[in-house]
């Protein structure tokens, strides 16, 4: 569906208004879409990036700050996220043992399963996208999306 008929819009006042609405409107899809397969886990989209972050450094123990560094909502609170997975025994924090003013976070076999069951429907939404863009539009999407960014 058009940016247009998406928001009932006719007209912007140009090209580069219209692609602002339509950034803010397809992010915002996005990411209602990805909470909606994340919901039946009972995590949030934050919750999600801050696994996988985690995830990806294992079996190493990664910090408080270095998770917050790459968070992709960089206004997420990351001490209240590990605290709700450290909770819910997806993470384990202990005092790191060369800076004792420092929490090393781990992945734990449960958070593992857990992500394992949650790529499946994420796989199956990053399928989805890749039926409607092909390989090549999508790396030159990322490559202009970068280009806005600069």
């Amino acid at each position: 569906m058009r940016i247009e008929q998406a928001i009932n819009q006719r007209k912007f006042k140009d090209d580069h208004h219209k692609m602002v609405v339509n950034l803010l409107y397809t992010g915002n899809w996005l990411r209602d879409s990805l909470g909606a397969n994340l919901k039946s886990y009972g995590l949030l989209p934050q919750h999600y990036n801050a696994l996988r972050i985690i995830r990806g450094r294992h079996p190493e123990p990664v910090s408080a700050g270095s998770i917050k560094e790459v968070m992709l909502d960089k206004a997420s609170d990351v001490t209240r996220l590990l605290d709700k997975l450290e909770k819910l025994e997806y993470v384990q924090r202990r005092l790191c043992p060369h800076n004792r003013r420092k929490m090393d976070i781990n992945i734990t076999p449960k958070g593992l399963k857990l992500l394992d069951e949650v790529d499946v429907p994420m796989d199956n939404f990053y399928n989805d996208i890749a039926e409607r863009l092909s390989a090549e539009e999508a790396a030159q999407l990322s490559d202009l999306l970068d280009k806005v960014r600069r």
